[in-house]
């Protein structure tokens, strides 16, 4: 009696045989798609909507105006606001997940082109994450950007993490 192994070749109707064919929405892509957009639009509504205009202070309570020289006012929904700084690990946990499940071959960013285009794309954005805080955020004559006046030291994390998350695109280059 005759076996015959089983045979691990992909069939030729495979949607994966070719390395930049596939489907272009997967629900994996949408999912990627969707936790993206929903972390900047996170960071976004708490900067502009709920953040104090002059953010918190070392108490955790609204810093003081520095037009009227009153307490702050936190604005927009309640618990959005009592998150306080956590509301940039919300958002940007949320970004470095969507692009992590991006690197996936099932979605255009993780099959062919798109691997290189999110390695180096991840990697030069955290590269210039940090360099535009050393820039501009340190010094004797600091100035304030979106974002970057509240995290202070944390940018080094942000940018250290964009650039863990290119190492996730790099495993999947071939």
């Amino acid at each position: 009696m005759k076996f015959s192994l089983p045979s691990l070749k992909r069939s030729d109707n495979s949607a994966f045989k070719d390395p930049s064919s596939g489907p272009v929405f997967s629900v994996r892509f949408l999912v990627s798609l969707l936790l993206v957009l929903g972390g900047i639009a996170w960071i976004a509504y708490y900067y502009i909507g709920v953040r104090p205009v002059a953010g918190f202070g070392d108490d955790d309570k609204p810093a003081l105006d520095p037009d009227s020289f009153e307490p702050g006012v936190v604005t927009g929904w309640n618990f959005v606001g009592d998150l306080q700084e956590w509301n940039y690990l919300i958002g940007f946990a949320a970004i470095m997940i969507g692009l992590m499940i991006a690197a996936h071959p099932s979605t255009p960013l993780g099959r062919g082109r798109g691997v290189v285009v999110g390695m180096l794309g991840c990697f030069i954005l955290g590269l210039l994450w940090i360099c535009t805080y050393y820039v501009v955020g340190t010094g004797d004559h600091a100035q304030d950007l979106a974002v970057f006046n509240d995290l202070e030291q944390k940018n080094l994390f942000v940018g250290i993490a964009f650039m863990a998350v290119g190492f996730t695109f790099a495993t999947k280059w071939e």
